[in-house]
């Protein structure tokens, strides 16, 4: 593997003597390494096995979201089909790191346009996610969120007949239950508490996005799911926009795309979680 990272430290155009290398944790997808040399540190993952394009677009949703100006990302170095080099961020959490985030992700959600979505799909975690451009959210929701991941079930095998047809009348109804309107909001798309993290000065960092144009209260369902934001988070991102009292009432339906997702990547562990949703949309029968 040192000869790997030296051939990526060299493309990166730094001196390919390396200091010091150390495994570290990067995720359920690809190995990853803290590497250092005269120059600089590095975060690099690595994986030979992933789409020739997963790299390629892990960085597109990093531009996307330093473009918005809303939020720190880690600077991406270079990237080809097998890997990803990166600044290296670490730093330790301060007093006003959580007010930060939530400030910085009310502000990234101010970003809209007209159309859910994005011009190119992207990953979650290792799957496909689709971005096909709709101007109706329920629409868009509907076919390329929970529509997508319920046909990826079926291929895996992992939607018994009874989930499966909760989840049909589950769509066949959806309207009841989401806006067919609303505005669509620049979204990180995979924001869970390991998907953050802090530089220097306690400046939160997103990373390993998903992004695209969505309702807003999708991530934030999401961030609820697994926690790792305390109160102080939610309470800055009130303040600059805060959340109708529907959201309580949909923040299940959105969890369940996330739900359906790890069903998908890691199998009937997320099973019962799955079920639970759609008994309490559609009932237990």
């Amino acid at each position: 593997m040192k000869a790997t990272l030296q051939q990526i430290i060299k493309n990166v155009g730094d001196d390919t003597t390396l200091l010091d290398v150390q495994s570290v944790s990067g995720g359920s997808v690809s190995q990853a390494y803290r590497v250092q040399t005269k120059e600089n540190i590095y975060f690099i993952k690595y994986n030979p096995n992933v789409p020739e394009d997963f790299f390629e677009k892990e960085r597109d949703g990093l531009m996307r979201l330093k473009r918005s100006g809303a939020i720190s990302v880690p600077t991406v170095y270079a990237h080809k089909e097998s890997y990803i080099a990166m600044e290296w961020v670490s730093g330790a959490r301060k007093k006003e790191t959580e007010t930060l985030l939530g400030r910085g992700l009310a502000e990234l959600h101010q970003c809209t346009r007209d159309t859910f979505g994005l011009d190119v799909d992207n990953y979650i975690g290792k799957l496909p996610q689709p971005n096909n451009e709709e101007e109706n959210w329920l629409t868009f929701y509907k076919k390329h969120r929970l529509g997508f991941q319920m046909e990826l079930a079926l291929k895996r095998d992992v939607l018994p007949k009874v989930r499966r047809e909760k989840l049909e009348r589950l769509l066949d109804s959806l309207h009841r239950f989401l806006p067919a309107h609303s505005v669509p909001s620049l979204l990180h798309g995979d924001l869970w508490g390991g998907n953050w993290i802090t530089g220097d000065a306690g400046i939160p960092y997103f990373i390993d996005p998903a992004v695209f144009y969505g309702e807003r209260e999708m991530e934030l369902a999401f961030t609820e799911l697994f926690g790792g934001f305390s109160q102080t988070f939610y309470d800055a991102y009130e303040e600059i926009s805060p959340l109708p009292p529907e959201f309580e009432e949909r923040k299940p339906l959105y969890q369940l795309y996330y739900l359906l997702v790890h069903l998908n990547l890691f199998g009937e562990t997320y099973g019962p979680s799955v079920d639970r949703v759609l008994d309490y949309y559609v009932g237990s029968k």
